[in-house]
């Protein structure tokens, strides 16, 4: 088990591609996943995740713009989903996580995740990948796509 520094998280690596990482309240999530992909130097991986949030900052893309629109939700979520990619973005870790979140009425919101805190707890599963992915802005998009 170990604990990243700072951050008050826990991660284990179950097997050589699997890593079990848990977050106690006020983790960020984005925050918290970095620091196990650079502590892992991890290449390439997916990521989903459950659990609980008290602040949540997602957005949705505006193409045309080139700009995310973010919202801020503040109060009691249910993390519903958590899911994304891991991979490299000149040579460090990068983070592409979209979240579904469900609050006390029963209505899911979700977007492009760019923090979240957590409020009990919060069960992640890394699955690394073998081989690596870079990322490179795209003119056409204002994106930062995947470059083969």
């Amino acid at each position: 088990m170990v604990q990243a520094g700072g951050i008050a998280m826990e991660y284990k690596n179950i097997d050589k591609q699997h890593i079990l990482v848990r977050l106690d309240p006020g983790d960020e999530i984005v925050a918290s996943l970095m620091q196990v992909a650079k502590e892992e130097t991890i290449q390439l991986a997916m990521v989903q995740g459950l659990g609980a949030v008290k602040k949540v900052v997602m957005g949705v893309y505006n193409v045309p713009a080139q700009h995310y629109q973010a919202n801020t939700l503040e109060g009691a979520f249910e993390m519903l989903s958590l899911t994304g990619t891991i991979d490299t973005m000149e040579e460090n870790p990068y983070s592409h996580f979209h979240i579904t979140v469900g609050d006390e009425k029963g209505l899911a919101h979700g977007g492009h995740l760019n923090e979240a805190v957590i409020s009990a707890t919060a069960e992640i599963i890394i699955t690394k990948l073998s081989g690596s992915i870079d990322r490179r802005k795209s003119p056409e998009t204002g994106l930062n796509i995947w470059k083969f």
